[in-house]
Parts: structure tokens; C-alpha cells; sequence
């Protein structure tokens, strides 16, 4: 294959084009160009990747092999030059356009719904979307501009190139269980006894979970077995009706420590305090109404980090 910086984007997407309505003729038509001019343009393309991209059948033009790859592709960038559309649309959109924001499901449960609720006394008719889910998918989306900024942990995962963070509030994982858990009431545990038992964790991606962030630092594990959700309240009913652990904020399993329905296991140690922080992207220019939802997290972080957990 040729060097790929010979690739024309224009050819490349004439040919998604082209594949879109199996026919040079519709292309041509739908692009504004002659059906000659596409069709040298296709020869071109294949001389410049060194690969045959088209074959002619009877159901019309399709692509190859090699077409196929290339088609995923040239279907990205189009989407990319539509959200790049989409994004200079918005610069002078009015103040009260859809705020859409990132989160951890562990933050989603309390700190952030708090937040909002204060925020809403104030800007009661703003469009708003909260998101929950891995970090690195959180990030990922942020780059790609799917969400004005993420609320997240530091630390943990290495932060992507054009991002920048600044710490909210620290919080602290407290070992869940059950109250009849057979590791309640036992003093001293370690984290080999923890790994005895079955464990929940609360993200899409194992690979991804602060659990497997602990386990690696810690040198311990893995667990008798692991089962990963992207649900909260899945995770606290495994806890509800089974011998599973799981690593919760405070703030997080509050409600029901306090009505008896989990306890919070007699175990310690400097990796489970995580700092919770704000990511956005380089440059990214901040209005009022953003500033003052960050604030409102910002406070009710602090607040609930700082709450006793029950004994």
C-alpha cells in the first residue's frame, strides 16, 4: 500500500458516497460532479492505497475487502466533519442550549442528582443530560466533544492529550457487604480475605474499574469471581441478596447503611481515599451557568465526603 499521507479525504469520501447509493451515476448526482470526473477520481484513489476498493456486479457498485475497511472509515470522518458542523453551529447559540455532562455511576447515585437539584433552583429551564459510565469512555467522549465536561477520578487512568482536570473533592471507598456477610465482625481483615469472595463492580469495562485499579496496586487477586454491571442499584442488589463485596464511596451506599440493608466492612487502607475531579478539554471557555452546576457539585461533593460513615 501507498504512503498514507497521499490519500485524498475528498476521494474518500466521493467513495462513501458512492458505496451509500451503489451507483457512480447517483453519486455523481448527489455530489454535484460529472460521472467521468468521479470516476477518475476512483481510479485515483485506488493508485494512491495500492488496493482494489470497487467491484462491478449485477446489484451495482460494491466495495471489496479492502473497501469494506475503507468504507468504515470514510463513514468516521464524515461523522467528524458533522460534529465539527454541528459544533461551530453552536458558537453563538443562546446561553440556554443543552448542558451535557459526564459522570462515574458511583457519583450518579448521590453527589451528582444532589447537585443538580441545587443548580435547578437557579436555572430551572436549562436543557441538561447527565451520562454515566467508565471513565475511559467518559474521556473519550469528552474528546469527541459529546459532553461539555466529565466528573471523574484522578490517579487512575492517564489522562488524553488535549484534556486538563482540577480536583472537586476527595471521597472515600468503604468495603460493602450485607449485614449477614460472614466477614462482619471479623477484626483485622486484610485484603486476601477480601479477595475470598465473590465481588461487584460497577462499570462497562472490567479492564477499566477502580477494583482492578486497587487489585493491581495492591499486588492481590483476583477475587473468586467478578461480576461487572453499569448499574448501581444492580450492583447494591447482588449485596442485598448475596455474599458479593463491593467498593462504594460513602456517600454512595448512605441510605442504605442507614436503613440497615448494608454495613460497611471494618477495613482501611491510604489506596481507597480517590480524589474526584472536573476534566475538560484545553481551551474549552466556560459560561456562568457551567461554572455555577461545577460549584454545586463541588459543594456537594465536600459535604457528603465529610458525612460519618455508620458504624
Amino acid at each position: 500500500m501507498s504512503d498514507s499521507s497521499e490519500i485524498d479525504p475528498r476521494k474518500v469520501l466521493y467513495f462513501a458516497s458512492i458505496i451509500d447509493h451503489g451507483s457512480l451515476n447517483q453519486a455523481a448526482r448527489a455530489l454535484n460532479v460529472s460521472q467521468p470526473a468521479l470516476s477518475i477520481a476512483m481510479d485515483r484513489l485506488e493508485n494512491s492505497l495500492g488496493v482494489k476498493i470497487l467491484d462491478r456486479s449485477r446489484r451495482g457498485i460494491v466495495p471489496t475487502s479492502a473497501g469494506e475497511i475503507l468504507y468504515s472509515h470514510a463513514r468516521l470522518i464524515r461523522e467528524e466533519m458533522e460534529l465539527v458542523r454541528l459544533d461551530l453551529n453552536k458558537v453563538n447559540d443562546a446561553p440556554d442550549e443543552l448542558i451535557r455532562i459526564g459522570a462515574l455511576p458511583s457519583l450518579s447515585g448521590s453527589v451528582i442528582p444532589e447537585a443538580i437539584a441545587r443548580w435547578r433552583s437557579a436555572y430551572p429551564n436549562h436543557r441538561f443530560q447527565v451520562v454515566e459510565s467508565a471513565q475511559i469512555d467518559l474521556l473519550t467522549g469528552l474528546v469527541r466533544r459529546d459532553f461539555d465536561f466529565v466528573v471523574g477520578l484522578t490517579d487512575v487512568f492517564d489522562i488524553k492529550d488535549g484534556l486538563r482536570q482540577q480536583v472537586l473533592f476527595r471521597d472515600l471507598l468503604c468495603v460493602n457487604a450485607r449485614p449477614g456477610h460472614p466477614l462482619v465482625g471479623k477484626q483485622d481483615l486484610s485484603w486476601n480475605d477480601l479477595m475470598y469472595y465473590r465481588w461487584v463492580s460497577v462499570t462497562s469495562r472490567w479492564a477499566h474499574t477502580v477494583l482492578g485499579h486497587v487489585m493491581t496496586a495492591m499486588n492481590v487477586g483476583p477475587p473468586q469471581q467478578i461480576t461487572v454491571c453499569n448499574s448501581l442499584s444492580l450492583m447494591k442488589s447482588l449485596l442485598f441478596t448475596s455474599d458479593h463485596l463491593a467498593l462504594l464511596p460513602a456517600h454512595a451506599s448512605k441510605d442504605e447503611r442507614e436503613d440497615g440493608r448494608l454495613v460497611s466492612l471494618p477495613f482501611e487502607d491510604p489506596i481507597l481515599k480517590r480524589d474526584i475531579a472536573l476534566f475538560y478539554r484545553e481551551g474549552y471557555a466556560m459560561d456562568q451557568t457551567r461554572r455555577d452546576l461545577i460549584n454545586s457539585i463541588k459543594e456537594c461533593g465536600i459535604e457528603m465526603s465529610r458525612e460519618k460513615t455508620a458504624a
